[in-house]
C-alpha cells in the first residue's frame, strides 16, 4: 500500500484542490523574501563586480532599477537598508556613494569583495572569525578580571532570556554583546578590532534576512555560550577554545544550510 502510486489513491485520501491551494500559499509565504532585501543583496553584487571603491559613485536609483530590472521603490528600499550597514551613502542632491564611513572602511581592509549571501565568502569570514575568537576566549580566561566575567555572563543570561521568551532582538544583542566581552576580556587590542570587524561584516547577512529568526541550533547555542563562560570563568583556556570552535562551527552551519536554502530551494 505504501508503494501505491498518488495517481492510484482514492480520492477520498487526496486533499481537496482548495485544501492543496492553501497548503501551497503556505509555503510560499514561509519562503517569501521581499523585494528589496533580493535587490540589497545584487546592489552589493554590483559593487564587487565593478569593483568601486570607497568614496565612488553609484548609478542612481532609476538607473539601478533598470539595470536590476525592478522599481525605483524597491531601489529605494534596498538602499536604506545598505546604508544602514555602512555601506552606500545617499547625499541629497549628489546621489549614491559606495560609503567611506568606518563600516565600509572595514570592508575595504579585506578587500571590499564581501557578500553576504555568498556561500564561500561566508565560509571564509567564519574561518577568520574561528581564529580570532578561539584565540580570545583562551587568552580571556587567564586574563578576565572580575568585573569582564560578569560582562560576559549578563550577556550569556541576556540570550538565554531572549530565547526563552521568543525575543530574537533581544538573543540577537546578548550575542553580540556575548562576543565582544570574550573579546575585551582577552586584554588584547589587535583581537578585540578583529572580531569587531568580522562581526559588522556577518552582520551584513544577518540584516539582509539571513539569520533574522530562531534556528534549530539557536537552544544549542546557549548552552555553548555557558560553556565559554563557565571555562573562562575556571582559567581552563584550552576548554574556552575548543568550545568556541565547537560554537562557530555550529554557526556556521546555520548560514550554510540557510543560504543553501535560498540558492536552491
Amino acid at each position: 500500500m505504501e508503494n501505491t502510486p498518488a495517481t492510484e489513491a482514492p480520492l477520498s485520501a487526496q486533499a481537496p484542490p482548495a485544501a492543496a491551494a492553501q497548503t501551497d500559499a503556505k509555503e510560499e509565504r514561509s519562503d517569501y523574501r521581499p523585494g528589496y532585501e533580493i535587490v540589497a543583496e545584487r546592489i552589493l553584487e554590483f559593487i564587487a563586480e565593478s569593483r568601486l571603491e570607497p568614496g565612488d559613485r553609484m548609478p542612481t536609483e532609476n538607473d539601478l532599477a533598470q539595470r536590476l530590472d525592478t522599481s525605483r521603490a524597491v531601489v529605494r528600499e534596498a538602499v536604506k537598508i545598505l546604508s544602514a550597514l555602512g555601506r552606500v551613502r545617499a547625499h541629497k542632491g549628489r546621489g549614491l556613494f559606495v560609503a567611506d564611513d568606518e563600516g565600509m572602511l572595514i570592508t575595504s581592509r579585506w578587500g571590499g569583495f564581501f557578500r553576504p549571501v555568498d556561500l564561500d565568502h561566508v565560509l571564509m569570514l567564519f574561518e577568520f572569525r574561528r581564529v580570532q575568537e578561539v584565540a580570545a576566549s583562551s587568552l580571556a580566561a587567564t586574563r578576565a578580571t572580575p568585573a569582564e566575567l560578569r560582562t560576559v555572563e549578563v550577556a550569556m543570561q541576556q540570550c538565554r532570556h531572549g530565547f526563552t521568551h521568543g525575543e530574537v532582538d533581544v538573543f540577537n544583542q546578548g550575542d553580540e554583546d556575548f562576543h565582544m566581552a570574550v573579546a575585551a576580556a582577552s586584554h588584547n587590542a589587535f583581537l578585540v578590532s578583529a572580531v569587531r570587524d568580522a562581526r559588522r561584516l556577518q552582520r551584513q547577512s544577518s540584516a539582509i534576512g539571513i539569520h533574522d529568526t530562531f534556528s534549530d541550533h539557536t537552544a544549542s547555542a546557549v548552552e555553548e555560550h555557558e560553556a565559554i563562560y563557565r571555562a573562562i570563568r575556571d582559567g581552563r583556556p584550552d576548554e574556552a577554545g575548543e568550545a568556541t570552535a565547537v560554537h562557530l562551527d555550529r554557526t556556521l552551519e546555520d548560514y550554510r544550510r540557510e543560504i543553501q536554502r535560498r540558492l536552491f530551494g
